[in-house]
This record gives C-alpha cells, sequence and structure tokens, in this order.
C-alpha cells in the first residue's frame, strides 16, 4: 500500500463536468491542497480549449495547489516527474517513459499523458494553481481526430498489458507529487529541472516548436531557470515560454 501524503486532501466523485471546473468551484473553500478524481468527465478540456477524450478507465485528476508567483508555472514539471515516478511504480519499467517539453508523459514514443496548469487569483495576483492531469490508463482515444505531427495516443493497458484503476494511480501519484514538491519548496527549481532533463524526450535533437504566431525548428538543447524551452536554431539560441512541440 502506498500512504497517502500528510497534508493533501483527497476527493474522488463519480462523475463531474471537468476535474479543473470543479477545482476552480472548491478554491474558495480549501484550506490547503487538494486531489479531486473523477471516473467520468462530460466537459474535459486540455490545453488551448481543446477537447480532452477520456474512455472508460481512464484516469482524470486535478490538484489544487496554493501558489503564488512565477514558480506556480514550475509545477508542470513537478506534476511531469511525479506522473513519470507513478508509472514506473505501477509497471517496473523505467525505460520505458519520457517527458515531452512542456507537459507530455511518453510511454516508448506515444502520447500517455497529459498536464494543464490553469492559475486562480484575484487583481492579478495567483493564489492557487490548479493541476489537470490525464492519463491513459486502460484505452487510448481516437487518434483520427490528431493534428499532423501530433504524438499518437498510447495507454497502459494496451501497450504494457498492465491493468491499474484510477484509484490506486492516485494514490502512487498523490505520494510522488508530494516528494517532488517538498524538494521544489527546499532546493528550488535546480533539481526539479535536473531530474526532469534526465527523463526528457528528444534532448540533443532536432524538434519543432509551435507558438500561436511562429514556429522554431532547432535541436533541443535545455530548459532554463524559469522552464523555457531552449533551441540552437540556424539564427542562434533561442528561448520559448510556451509552445506546442512536434517530433
Amino acid at each position: 500500500m502506498t500512504a497517502w501524503p500528510e497534508g493533501y486532501g483527497r476527493r474522488v466523485l463519480a462523475q463531474v463536468d471537468s476535474t479543473l471546473s470543479e477545482a476552480a468551484r472548491l478554491v474558495p473553500e480549501l484550506a490547503g491542497p487538494e486531489w479531486i478524481l473523477a471516473h467520468r468527465q462530460t466537459a474535459a478540456r486540455g490545453r488551448r480549449g481543446r477537447a480532452w477524450a477520456m474512455p472508460e478507465g481512464n484516469f482524470a485528476a486535478s490538484l489544487v495547489l496554493p501558489a503564488t508567483g512565477a514558480d506556480a508555472a514550475l509545477r508542470s514539471f513537478v506534476a511531469a516527474l511525479a506522473l513519470r515516478d507513478a508509472c514506473v511504480a505501477v509497471t517496473g519499467r523505467a525505460a520505458a517513459f519520457q517527458l515531452k517539453w512542456p507537459n507530455d508523459v511518453l510511454l516508448n514514443g506515444g502520447k500517455l499523458a497529459g498536464i494543464l496548469l490553469e492559475s486562480v487569483g484575484q487583481a492579478g495576483a495567483i493564489s492557487h494553481v490548479i493541476i489537470g492531469i490525464g492519463v491513459n490508463l486502460a484505452r487510448a482515444p481516437d487518434a483520427a481526430a490528431l493534428e499532423a505531427g501530433a504524438v499518437p495516443p498510447v495507454s497502459l493497458k494496451q501497450r504494457l498489458g498492465v491493468d491499474v484503476g484510477p484509484e490506486m494511480f492516485l494514490d502512487h501519484l498523490a505520494a510522488a507529487f508530494a516528494r517532488h514538491e517538498a524538494q521544489l519548496r527546499a532546493y528550488g527549481f535546480g533539481p526539479v529541472r535536473a531530474a526532469w532533463l534526465a527523463h526528457a524526450a528528444r534532448l540533443g535533437e532536432v524538434i519543432t516548436a509551435r507558438t500561436t504566431r511562429e514556429t522554431y525548428t532547432g535541436t533541443f538543447v535545455d530548459v532554463d531557470a524559469q522552464g523555457q524551452l531552449v533551441l540552437e536554431t540556424a539564427k542562434g539560441r533561442i528561448t520559448i515560454p510556451a509552445a506546442d512541440v512536434y517530433f
């Protein structure tokens, strides 16, 4: 049994529109960090408002975390490391999992999980960050609707034959997140960044990053101290704060 981390709340819902939306509604009444898991979502969403498919048996949860300032965005790296730890814990297959900047976990090159951060606050000041996480535990969504170049989805059960339920997976994920979050708070982003880079997909290889306005192609050389993607391009080294990455 994995011990539930001290100081973190836990809610399990049969159905909700979106765990992200439910988390935002709960912020005013929460005294500390809280995990919200739903077995079914009716209006799940991904990055930039994209729909997020959730076949039955997959994992959908959001963590409400008190956080302020620029460091709020660094929780995507904490969440990615925690996701990888949870996947390794339930499969025993450490070499199978890699991290794709800025917010995906890959299983043997296919997209297994995604992370979405939303901030909550008033008057321009962030008080909480909500970390939404979706994992293809049982089934991968239909790949037919993917845009060109997107990483095809895979699931734990279909790819590795591992059958794990959402609530058990949450126990592993919450414990791993608490460990990495404690490290971030105690030592800053440096150790988290180093651990993330140790498992980064396509580090040292040519990738394409698309922002809302520009497309950049270059060698993925680093993630900087603010969590930005660093590419070596034909025009020199550039840093990108937010983009979709294509291999």
